[in-house]
């Protein structure tokens, strides 16, 4: 009875540990970081064009779409969390010219999971659905997958305005610890993809 006893207890103290070493990862690694005000020349999107749902059929998902705005360093905010995805609030919106660009977790530091993990399984051709706060769905084509270091990602990512794009963007690589920024991830992971006409 005693050793039955003294397991519970190892598995509880075991439990208690990793509960605790992953509630420090998360403050460690994914703090909440403060968005600064709307960047001057940014535009507002009306509501009804917001995007809700991002739907991509050959991974699986159907997830919610938050919104994101910049940080004090410059870059998109990220997700609050690993299930859903965040929309840049100050681009177009899904389906208008220009690049609406949608990112998400690859991870949540101890390996498990994020929304993202398997984005790099897409190839071109597959489709990217976006449905919108008035309920339209828009559908969009994978045309090219491109991996970057952390900090060369082009401002074109944000900026082309030759069509209606649609860019999705996580981690890839290895987490490293860059002085000035924190912990990230050393390379970014980019899907583009053309609304469908």
């Amino acid at each position: 009875m005693k050793l039955f006893s003294r397991m519970g207890a190892s598995a509880i103290g075991a439990a208690a540990v990793l509960l605790f070493v992953g509630t420090l990862t998360y403050a460690t690694l994914y703090q909440p970081q403060g968005e600064v005000a709307q960047p001057a020349g940014a535009t507002t999107t009306p509501p009804q064009l917001a995007p809700e749902r991002l739907l991509i059929p050959t991974l699986g998902l159907d997830v919610h779409v938050q919104e994101a705005g910049l940080l004090a360093n410059n870059r998109m905010a990220a997700p609050t969390n690993f299930v859903d995805v965040a929309w840049y609030k100050y681009g177009p919106a899904p389906g208008e010219i220009g690049s609406a660009v949608i990112a998400g977790h690859l991870d949540n530091g101890l390996g498990l999971s994020g929304v993202f993990k398997d984005l790099s399984k897409l190839v071109p051709g597959d489709t990217i659905d976006i449905q919108n706060a008035s309920g339209d769905t828009m559908r969009f084509t994978v045309e090219r997958l491109e991996m970057y270091a952390y900090d060369k990602v082009p401002g074109t990512l944000f900026t082309a305005r030759d069509t209606a794009r649609l860019n999705l963007i996580t981690c890839a690589g290895r987490w490293v610890n860059v002085p000035g920024l924190g912990w990230t991830v050393d390379k970014r992971l980019v899907v583009y993809a053309t609304l469908q006409s």
